[in-house]
């Protein structure tokens, strides 16, 4: 008998809620038009790399804590004197997520850490790129459950990109608002 696959939470609330509703809205004739999350990509920077090599490899076990995979090490393409940055030289990471882990993914950051941004009243809806694709900031990675404050050598930022198959912005930003991602009134 053949194993029931698993589905994220977020996976079938797309398939019973936002896919009708964006349906009913932008009057598509084909389910196959109706913009879909195609990943989410998480950056981390690490500028004090040049200095110290432990660095990284903090900021990639952080990452990891918060994606559920491991992240790739980004080197740098070129040289550049005043950053102190030679060709080559590990300078961050990055994750990138698809289907299940980038629902859950998803999930746990609306609901769990998004709430927990001191002074938190909405991400912007300006940060669309004009091909649906959606990019958000972060000052603190401390904001995930994952991470235990205590273990923290440095508080890091992060850039994570929801990349969507909407073809406007308008689109993009109406799956991602049916998605409850809290955008500024």
């Amino acid at each position: 008998m053949a194993k029931a696959a698993y589905k994220p939470r977020l996976q079938e609330f797309y398939e019973t809620e936002v896919v009708p509703a964006m349906q009913k809205k932008f009057e598509y004739k084909n389910k196959h038009e109706i913009p879909q999350l195609v990943k989410v990509v998480m950056n981390m920077g690490v500028g004090e790399a040049t200095q110290d090599r432990k660095h990284i490899e903090n900021a990639a076990n952080d990452m990891s804590l918060i994606a559920g995979q491991k992240p790739v090490i980004t080197k740098a393409k070129q040289s550049n004197a005043s950053f102190k940055i030679r060709d080559g030289q590990a300078i961050g990471c990055k994750v990138t997520l698809r289907r299940q882990k980038m629902f859950e993914f998803l999930d746990r950051f609306v609901t769990i850490a998004l709430p927990r941004v001191r002074d938190f009243r909405g991400i912007s809806d300006k940060s669309f790129d004009g091909r649906g694709n959606y990019a958000v900031g972060i000052k603190e990675h401390i904001i995930f459950p994952e991470i235990d404050y205590d273990k923290v050598d440095k508080i890091r930022g992060m850039d994570i990109v929801i990349c969507t198959t909407a073809k406007t912005d308008e689109e993009a930003r109406e799956l991602l608002r049916l998605f409850k991602l809290p955008f500024k009134k």
